[in-house]
């Protein structure tokens, strides 16, 4: 039988400032970046929407900041689907997750959890068989971090606020609930719910409910009080961890929520007006299938076989995945842009540069200057 969601209450009492980051994918410099953007104190209230670890650089790294972050701050996290791979792995005798993590090991490699966590023990786990003799050896040298990641709840419920990685289908009987399902819930916003308290969402990049223009900025919708706040973070080229800022635990007002939002990329100034172009297309990573009809250096001309339209995509952009060329998320958007805004670049090219602006990613030909 597949576990329940664990459910536990929350008192978000008025007067606190309330952040809510989620996805961080195992990279502690944007989680970092992110809370010295939005002034966190000791005064306000973290709440981490799950995927704290794997897929990025440092996912050991993430879970000791938060640990000892919450020694000295108010700090609360639900499980995503990627926080309990590890755990399962090392609670499990019978082995039948082998080629799950043959799998796993093969596409993240250093990038995952249980790679840094050997590398650390002094272990060598490039061949997946070596890996259930791990078990004891895992388990005797990491008891704090993997008490942190197992104690982890799949929801957490104020009067107000429900926070959850992925998304659930109602807001009674909670516990009756998979607990897989309510953290691997792709597509939320898509699936029709609607709900009294505002439901905090990760999980799902935002970007991807667009197929015109690449924002990657928090999603709040007030008809059906589903906030999705997954900027993309570690699996974006231009992706951004988001912090969702709620005034205090009793407002429920959307006008007064705010976001900061933390990408790494290098800023400058915009020198020239550029006006937004029509007719965008977002390719995304869920229709992200190509076909290169002139192959150049620096960009190919591609079609894209969701919609027939045709773009010009980075070279770099482009790879083979069992034969179809498939693309990192790309677009043809051309920012509105005015002489003095401040732009982010993701890639400079002898056409212009990819960048973004106020979290929306899309391409500007005129000059850039220093920040």
């Amino acid at each position: 039988m597949e576990p329940k969601a664990v459910v536990r209450p929350l008192e978000l009492p008025a007067g606190r400032r309330v952040l809510a980051v989620s996805d961080i994918h195992g990279n502690p410099a944007f989680l970092q970046g992110l809370l010295r953007k939005a002034a966190f104190t000791p005064s306000d209230i973290l709440i981490l929407v799950g995927d704290l670890v794997e897929k990025g650089p440092d996912s050991l790294g993430v879970l000791r900041y938060v640990m000892d972050l919450a020694q000295t701050h108010t700090v609360y996290a639900v499980s995503g689907n990627c926080d309990g791979l590890v755990p399962s792995f090392l609670d499990r005798g019978d082995g039948r997750e082998r080629e799950f993590f043959r799998h796993y090991l093969s596409v993240w490699r250093e990038r995952s959890l249980l790679w840094q966590m050997a590398a650390e023990a002094g272990a060598d786990i490039r061949d997946p068989d070596s890996l259930l003799p791990l078990r004891d050896t895992l388990n005797a040298r990491f008891p704090r971090e993997l008490a942190f990641l197992r104690n982890l709840p799949t929801v957490l419920i104020s009067d107000q606020f429900l926070f959850v990685h992925g998304g659930v289908p109602r807001e009674d009987r909670l516990e009756e609930l998979d607990a897989w399902a309510c953290m691997k819930n792709d597509d939320f916003r898509a699936q029709g719910h609607a709900f009294r308290r505002w439901v905090v969402v990760g999980h799902w990049p935002v970007t991807l409910y667009d197929p015109a223009i690449p924002s990657a900025r928090p999603i709040l919708d007030a008809e059906t009080h589903v906030a999705s706040i997954d900027g993309g973070c570690v699996l974006k080229l231009d992706g951004q961890l988001n912090a969702l800022i709620l005034p205090d635990g009793t407002c429920t007002d959307p006008a007064r929520f705010s976001y900061t939002a933390y990408d790494g990329l290098p800023a400058a100034v915009a020198l020239d007006r550029q006006e937004a172009s029509s007719n965008p297309l977002n390719v995304r990573w869920s229709e992200h299938a190509v076909t290169v009809l002139e192959r150049g250096a620096e960009f190919c001309r591609c079609r894209h076989q969701a919609t027939g339209r045709e773009l010009d995509i980075l070279t770099e952009f482009l790879r083979e995945k069992n034969g179809t060329v498939i693309c990192e998320d790309a677009t043809d958007y051309r920012l509105p842009v005015e002489p003095g805004d401040r732009l982010h670049v993701v890639r400079r090219t002898s056409r212009g540069s990819l960048v973004k602006k106020d979290g929306v990613t899309g391409w500007y030909a005129g000059r850039l200057g220093p920040a």
